[in-house]
Formats: structure tokens, sequence, C-alpha cells
């Protein structure tokens, strides 16, 4: 099933993080957080100025970023875990 956001959306995975600190130790699952970085899957056409003009995505497919820790919608797409968020819950771009 494809699935494309609408408008200013953007489709992203999460992306977990490590099990171990640098130090050695790991990090049970109970004491993790839910990771606020992630990939874009698929992004939306943009948003829409109020003379009818659309204004392109600053994200495109495949660009890591980082979220804010309550930001977006959780969805379950072909048996995965995805997010569902507007293009303006995005802190930033991983370069």
């Amino acid at each position: 099933m494809a699935f494309k956001p609408l408008h200013d959306r953007v489709l992203v995975r999460r992306i977990q993080s490590e099990d171990k600190t640098k130090g050695g130790l790991i990090i049970p699952d109970t004491a993790k957080e839910k990771p606020a970085e992630g990939e874009i899957v698929a992004v939306g056409e943009g948003a829409r100025k109020d003379s009818g003009e659309l204004i392109a995505p600053s994200v495109k497919t495949g660009d890591r970023i980082l979220f804010g820790k309550w930001s977006g919608t959780e969805v379950t797409l072909n048996g995965e875990e995805l997010l569902i968020m507007k293009e303006s819950d995005i802190l930033g771009i991983i370069a």
C-alpha cells in the first residue's frame, strides 16, 4: 500500500537509539525514551499561501531529521510504526 501525505505533512520513520552508552552500559527497554530522530519516508506537496501559490517543502524523502518529543501522530502502515507530522514540527535536518 502506497501512502502520500497531504499538504505540508511528512511521513517519518523513527531511528532507534543505541542500546549501550558510550561507557558500555546496556540501557534496558524500560529506561529508553522514544527517539526524536527520524528519516523522512514521504513528503506532501506543500502548503498554500492565501493567494493559492504553492510553498514547496524544505525537506525531501531520505532526509534525517530531529523533531519534538510529542510531535506527530503515530500510525501503523504495512506493520511498521510511523509518524505523520506537519513540516513545522520538524526542528532541523541532520547533515
